[in-house]
This record gives structure tokens, C-alpha cells and sequence, in this order.
């Protein structure tokens, strides 16, 4: 009898999982007509490209690099993220038992006393003890003719590649938001320290006019302008200290720490200097590595194996149970051959009548799935719309750029000449006031255009989900480069 519950249960591992309702998971296409190359990136011939996750290294900047190993490590969005993956993975393995068969250990002993007639004693009543022992070995498998329980693994499986895509898009966007607010703090401090080297000057002209004033060669008039200028300039700073303060405890909070107003370190002195220019002919093919599209690729995937999940609901189940084991009243008896017992049996479930429940369910799951792939196409088409915009927008940018260093050189010489001719008398003071608002107002608009130039590198990483590391050659590339050597 063990030799043919063993070649019974050989039988149902066989035969189990041979069929599997419900459609196989195909990428599917999302109608969306997509270029090879991006857009608004420079054209190139046939070169290609290594994915790069550690993006931000691309600053060459040691402090940044610390500021988000800091984020990494401490923030609790990545921790949360990371107790998610283990219970989803801890949810596959749950599913997937469901494949194999249960076995159990059952063990009971008793002692029952009760009262007996005893003949031999003339009738009279007499009190016995009875003890029992067994000991059983139940055990069930269902037979998953239709792919019921695969189904439900593989579904799980996806869920679990879309908790571990989820939490790469929580690391990519706790780094982004990290690195915008390291270069927010950047551009702060130097719209801080323009500000204050605009209040030096104004104080140098107060004392200038005020001179002239003394001498009678000026109004009273360009002295209130002066100390009007140098108010204004003033009262801008501690605006300026007030906002930095804020951005070091925001970037604080982002690295796990205590929010904390005060410096990490020296202020950097020099401006923003352009980032490393991005290669010719980025191809579309990158936007598969970002991982809010591969997490809505995976809860697709998930929806589509949940369809045979509950089409093979409404098909009937098949489960066989078994035991074995010993029952005795000794316990010394308890393990002999004839106090052995075993039991087989199946059962089969099949519902004759619902009211349609299992057939809605059916439905439904291929409503989710249909709502999965619609979401699937919008992630894909609003990430095609990220990295374009932030391509055209980094061209524009850096057009402005180039506009305001212009714009900052030539209002520098105006405030120049204006300051020369106003000592010699040939001008009035509202023109070097002119000149000086211009140059302020320059040197701060370049600082916030090239702060404005990181942020949309920033974004660009982000859209397409990573960088770019070493630039590879093909060979009719190579071929060329011989042939004109």
C-alpha cells in the first residue's frame, strides 16, 4: 500500500500544472509610435550607449557623492521599500506551497476511565481506565489540472519584480530630490554671496556720494538714493540666510539626520560650471530601464496570470488526502504491524450553480488587466514626454545662459563708465543706480539659470532612468576611422 500511494503521488506531481488557463504574458504594444533616437537630442550614426545608475558621480563633486551615500543609508523611505520586497518575496513563497503537498504530524494519548459491568463479580459496577495512542501522518495535494495554483505563483512572482521595481524608483527619486536640494543650497548661497558683494558696492557709493554731497557737488537727493539702494540690498539677506537654512534641514531630513540649519562644510565659492554634455543620438531603448515602467510592466504581468487564476476557478478541483500512521491502547503496542492504519481518498469540488459569481470574477480580472495596460501606456508615454521636454529645455537653457554671461559683461562695463562719469560730474546718480540694478539683476539671473541647467540634468537622469557611462563604437564606425588613417 505505500508502494502505491508513492506511485500515486509520482502520478500527481506529473500530471499537475500540465495545463495552465488564461493567456500567456506577452509585452504587449502600447499604439505608441516611438523613434529610435530621441528628438530634441543631437542626431549621431550608429554608436551605442552603457547604462550608468550612479549619475550623480557625473558632478565630480566629493560632497554630493557623500550627501547621497548619506540618503541611501539612513533615509526610512529606502528601508520601508526594502521591508516591502522581503514580504513580497515572502508572499511568492507562500503561494508556491500551495503546489506541493502538505504533510502533518498528529499525535494524541489518552487515559478515559468509565464504568463497566463485571459479570464475573455478579453484576456489580466496576471502574476501568482506558488509554489510547496514536500517532498520524495526514497529508493532502490538489492536482492543478488547469494551472490554478502556477498562475497564482507566477502572479506573485511579478508582484514581487514589481515591489523591487517600486523600490528603485524610491531610491531614484529620493536621489534626485537629494541632489536637486544639494544644488538648491548651491544656488542659495551664491545668490547670497552676489547679494552681499552688491551691498559692498552700494556701501562704497554711499560713502562716495555722501562725499560729494559734503563738497557740494551733489543733491541731497542722490544721497537718499544711495542709502535707499543699500536698505533694499540689506534686507535681502536675511531672506537669503532664512531660505538656506531651510534647504540644510531639508537635505538633512533626506539623509536621515536631524534637521539642522548649520553647514556640513566649507561654502563652495565657485559657480556652477557646465554639466558634462550629453552624447549624440541617445537611443529611445534606455526608457526600458526605468523602473516605474518596468514595475507597471511587472503589475501587468501579475494582472495577466491573476485572468487564468480565475478561469480556472470555475473548472473543478481535485484534491487527494491521505494518512498514515498507528492507534494501540499500549504504548509499548503502539508501532507494531497491527497497530498500523492508512486512509485514501479524493474529493472534487465543482459548484453547480453560483449565479455567474466565478464568471464575473473572470471579468473582472480582464477589466484589471485591461486598466494595467492602459496605466502601462501612460507611464511609457509620460516618460517619452519627461525626457523630451528636458532635452529641449536643456537647449534652451543653455542659450539663456550664454545670453546673461553676455548680458552680466556688458552691464559691468555700463556700471564702469557710469561710475567714471559720475565722479567727473558728467552724469547724475540714477544712472549709475540704473547700472548697478543691472548688473545685480544679471549675476543673479545666471546664477539661477545655470542652478536651473543641474536641476534639469537632474531630471533628465530621472526620466530616463540613469545615466550614461562609456561611449562604444560600432564596427562600421571602426571601419571608417581605418580607412581614413
Amino acid at each position: 500500500m505505500k508502494r502505491l500511494a508513492a506511485v500515486l503521488l509520482v502520478i500527481c506531481f506529473a500530471v499537475a500544472g500540465c495545463m495552465r488557463l488564461g493567456p500567456d504574458y506577452r509585452r504587449p504594444e502600447t499604439g505608441i509610435e516611438t523613434p529610435g533616437t530621441y528628438r530634441s537630442a543631437e542626431e549621431a550614426g550608429t554608436r551605442q550607449y552603457i547604462s550608468n545608475s550612479r549619475w550623480w558621480k557625473e558632478f565630480d563633486d566629493p560632497r554630493l557623492n557623500t550627501v547621497v551615500a548619506n540618503a541611501m543609508r539612513n533615509h526610512p523611505d529606502i528601508h520601508k521599500a526594502a521591508a516591502s520586497v522581503m514580504e513580497a518575496r515572502a508572499m511568492v513563497r507562500q503561494t508556491r506551497a500551495d503546489q506541493f503537498p502538505s504533510l502533518e504530524l498528529n499525535a494524541d494519548a489518552s487515559r478515559q476511565q468509565q464504568s463497566v459491568v463485571d459479570f464475573m463479580a455478579g453484576g456489580d459496577y466496576t471502574t476501568v481506565n482506558i488509554d489510547s495512542f496514536s500517532t498520524t501522518l495526514p497529508a493532502s495535494f490538489e492536482l492543478d489540472l488547469w494551472g490554478r495554483l502556477s498562475r497564482a505563483t507566477e502572479a506573485a512572482r511579478a508582484d514581487l519584480l514589481a515591489a523591487e521595481e517600486n523600490r528603485r524608483t524610491i531610491v531614484q527619486s529620493l536621489v534626485a530630490e537629494t541632489v536637486t536640494q544639494y544644488f538648491n543650497i548651491r544656488s542659495l548661497e551664491g545668490q547670497l554671496r552676489i547679494t552681499r558683494q552688491m551691498t559692498e558696492s552700494y556701501e562704497k557709493n554711499l560713502e562716495l556720494v555722501e562725499g560729494r554731497y559734503r563738497q557740494g557737488l551733489t543733491s541731497v537727493l542722490d544721497v537718499r538714493q544711495a542709502r535707499r539702494n543699500l536698505a533694499q540690498s540689506e534686507a535681502e539677506i536675511p531672506s537669503l540666510n532664512q531660505a538656506i537654512g531651510k534647504a540644510r534641514q531639508a537635505l538633512a531630513v533626506l539623509q536621515g539626520h536631524y534637521p539642522d540649519a548649520a553647514s556640513e562644510g566649507k561654502t563652495e565659492k565657485k559657480g556652477f560650471e557646465l554639466p558634462p554634455p550629453i552624447p549624440t543620438g541617445l537611443p529611445s531603448e534606455l526608457l526600458n530601464r526605468r523602473p516605474d515602467i518596468r514595475a507597471a510592466e511587472a503589475s501587468l504581468e501579475a494582472a495577466c496570470a491573476r485572468i487564468g487564476v480565475a478561469k480556472a476557478n470555475r473548472f473543478p478541483q481535485i484534491t487527494l488526502t491521505g494518512s498514515y500512521g498507528y492507534t494501540s491502547n499500549s504504548l509499548q503496542s503502539l508501532f507494531e504491524t497491527e497497530s498500523e492504519l492508512w486512509r485514501i481518498a479524493s474529493n472534487i469540488y465543482q459548484p453547480v450553480f453560483d449565479a455567474g459569481k466565478r464568471k464575473a470574477a473572470q471579468k473582472a480580472a480582464e477589466a484589471r488587466y485591461s486598466q494595467q495596460l492602459s496605466a502601462y501606456a501612460k507611464t511609457v508615454l509620460d516618460a517619452f514626454a519627461k525626457v523630451e521636454g528636458a532635452l529641449l529645455t536643456r537647449e534652451q537653457q543653455i542659450k539663456r545662459r550664454s545670453r546673461l554671461m553676455a548680458f552680466s559683461d556688458e552691464a559691468e562695463a555700463t556700471l564702469e563708465t557710469a561710475l567714471d562719469r559720475y565722479q567727473r560730474g558728467l552724469t547724475d546718480y540714477l544712472n549709475v543706480l540704473d547700472a548697478q540694478q543691472a548688473k545685480f539683476q544679471a549675476d543673479l539671473n545666471l546664477v539661477k539659470t545655470q542652478y536651473a541647467i543641474y536641476t534639469n540634468r537632474v531630471a533628465l537622469y530621472r526620466a530616463l532612468g540613469g545615466g550614461w557611462d562609456h561611449l562604444m563604437e560600432s564596427r562600421t564606425d571602426t571601419k571608417r576611422k581605418d580607412q581614413n588613417s
